[in-house]
């Protein structure tokens, strides 16, 4: 059985991933909310619109076409069941968020003005013996219908292998997917590679064969941190070096080439 911090991890780097991924568009992820009277644990992001949809600036990974203005996303990692209790909970989520939102005047948000999202990374066995799942125009998406709400469900090992669905593969538990989802995510953030560096370190750890996957993703992810950088940023640190640590591994020919010959003397 999962560690509690080992379960908490993916789910941070989950979130902070999807954060990421709605950089730039015009939804906005919060990570942490107090949904219930008493504190706890919440497996549970919220996503909120902040502009019109039409301003998007980023194609968004299968299952999220029906984004609304607020939208409830639990996550249930490789080590854990996605189950009927796991949508009760979040039916109860949704409830207690509702509420929150509750203006001055006693007025509720539109039912109509929320989805629920389930996302797991391994096919829920239980839901399936249930015949609750509605498949969709997509592989590895459902509707759930459950209790007053549709659930809208992503299994993230059953994606179609695409560009688009990167975000969703560097979170499914078979190499494969990992490996296309790390080649064709684009992060929107430069922290966010670090982000999926430290993904690929927590992976490894349970899958040594990852080794060298690891190792050609480290190369990409210093390549792009460097290619990040300002060419002024640069100047300003060459600028801090020693003439010797500036000319460090050039040959003295190419040196001798940049001067004119009566500047050699």
């Amino acid at each position: 059985m999962a560690t509690e911090s080992a379960t908490l991890d993916w789910h941070w780097l989950f979130g902070l991933t999807l954060t990421d991924l709605f950089q730039d568009t015009p939804w906005r992820v919060e990570l942490e909310k107090n949904l219930a009277l008493q504190k706890q644990q919440l497996d549970v992001v919220i996503i909120e619109q902040y502009a019109p949809s039409g301003s998007a600036a980023a194609e968004l990974p299968d299952g999220l076409d029906n984004l609304r203005r607020h939208n409830l996303l639990t996550y249930k990692s490789k080590r854990e069941a996605l189950d009927g209790w796991t949508l009760d909970e979040l039916l109860g989520h949704f409830v207690n968020y509702r509420k929150l939102l509750e203006d001055d005047l006693g007025h509720l948000p539109a039912v109509s003005d929320f989805q629920l999202y389930a996302v797991a990374t391994r096919h829920p066995q239980a839901l399936t013996r249930g015949k609750h799942l509605r498949p969709t125009a997509w592989p590895g998406v459902y509707d759930v219908v459950w209790g007053t709400q549709t659930v809208r469900l992503i299994v993230l090992n059953r994606m179609a292998q695409h560009p688009r669905n990167a975000f969703w593969e560097l979170f499914s538990s078979q190499q494969a997917r990992i490996q296309h989802g790390a080649k064709h995510y684009r992060p929107r953030r430069l922290a966010a590679w670090e982000l999926l560096y430290y993904l690929y370190l927590t992976d490894i750890l349970e899958n040594p064969a990852m080794a060298k996957t690891i190792e050609e993703f480290a190369r990409h992810v210093h390549q792009e941190f460097l290619h990040s950088i300002p060419l002024t940023e640069w100047h300003q640190w060459l600028a801090r070096l020693p003439p010797e640590e500036r000319l460090r591994g050039l040959p003295p020919e190419e040196v001798l080439s940049r001067y004119a010959p009566e500047e050699r003397l």
